[in-house]
């Protein structure tokens, strides 16, 4: 019987690939859609062939969902979090995982004591250039890791992102989370200090676009992470995911999107970027069945491929987040 997946709002653009991806894996079935926008819903809900359903309760008390992916403002996460581990549903949250310490405290507590199991999406931990580079590191490829510079730029998303009463914060919340949990995994430390700067230097609004942190592990390692929204509109993709890293015997340079390659068309205003190998979104909903199934992935992961990431994943790399924030108020070095 294949494992029967719901969609907890739309609100997040990422909940249309991972319905995609549902959708192209066996073993797995996307059984219907909820949203608080219920416009959204059903037009989500015909496009992927699916019921659309008048609320999230309603969908979580159908007896034909067994595993839920929330894709809501990030604002709404602790709600439907605990919701869901209130009807014993396998979460796969979207990042940030929460806003704030307390509400991730609280939806890891709400899955703990239900008995059910809450992962973070994390897609780039199943990038195959990522798989390899860890599968080098931890092989002692690079000696002892000493720093890395890295960066997650993209463009500014609009929309409820840039409210944050909505999202918690902008560039920095959106865009430090992925690279931080990368470099937990592969230093095996966790970060301890962070100094940033964010600003709003970009937009000029009352959201921070441009953001520059200096993290600190336990373990002696550090680096730097620009995580800035960037990008102009006219810019081919949404950003990149970079990585310089540098050991005691040896440097390696990741570019996750560089397999790709360029169209140019007079149908639409801008170049398009198509990406072309594994996609690290089938990836994650594929270790996402297999971690709430308790078996195999339907399709298996790339070689050298970390588990999942928990909601414990997902709230340590939010509270290098917020610590940023603190050390760009105070202009001093924050404990993380």
């Amino acid at each position: 019987m294949p494992l029967r997946i719901g969609i907890l709002s739309f609100a997040h653009p990422h909940a249309n690939s991972y319905a995609s991806q549902i959708q192209a894996l066996p073993g797995v079935e996307l059984a219907g859609i909820a949203d608080h926008d219920t416009y959204r819903a059903d037009a989500m809900a015909a496009q992927y062939g699916v019921p659309a359903f008048p609320s999230y309760r309603s969908l979580l008390n159908t007896g034909e969902v067994d595993a839920v992916i929330v894709c809501s403002e990030n604002i709404q996460h602790r709600e439907l979090v605990e919701l869901s581990a209130e009807y014993g549903k396998a979460i796969l949250c979207e990042k940030p995982l929460a806003t704030t310490i307390a509400d991730g405290e609280a939806m890891i507590a709400a899955c703990e004591n239900a008995g059910v199991r809450l992962y973070t999406a994390f897609p780039c931990r199943f990038h195959p250039a990522y798989t390899r580079l860890r599968q080098t590191v931890h092989d002692g490829g690079l000696g002892t890791l000493l720093g890395a510079r890295t960066s997650n730029h993209g463009v500014k998303p609009g929309g409820w992102f840039t409210n944050t009463d909505l999202s918690g914060g902008g560039a920095a919340m959106d865009h430090t989370v992925h690279v931080v949990d990368l470099l937990r995994d592969l230093t095996k430390s966790e970060p301890v200090k962070v100094y940033a700067q964010i600003n709003n230097r970009i937009n000029h609004a009352a959201f921070d676009d441009v953001s520059l942190l200096t993290i600190t592990f336990a373990n002696g390692f550090f680096a730097t992470l620009d995580g800035s929204w960037s990008r102009p509109k006219s810019f081919w993709n949404w950003g990149d995911v970079t990585m310089s890293l540098t050991g005691t015997g040896g440097t390696a340079h990741l570019d996750m999107f560089a397999q790709s390659h360029m169209v140019f068309s007079d149908k639409v205003g801008r170049p398009a970027q198509v990406n072309w190998g594994d996609d690290m979104d089938r990836h994650l909903i594929s270790a996402f069945v297999g971690a709430a199934t308790g078996g195999e992935p339907p399709l298996p992961l790339p070689g050298g491929a970390p588990p999942i990431a928990t909601g414990t994943d997902g709230l340590r790399a939010t509270r290098v987040a917020l610590a940023a924030y603190r050390s760009a108020a105070s202009g001093e070095v924050a404990t993380i």
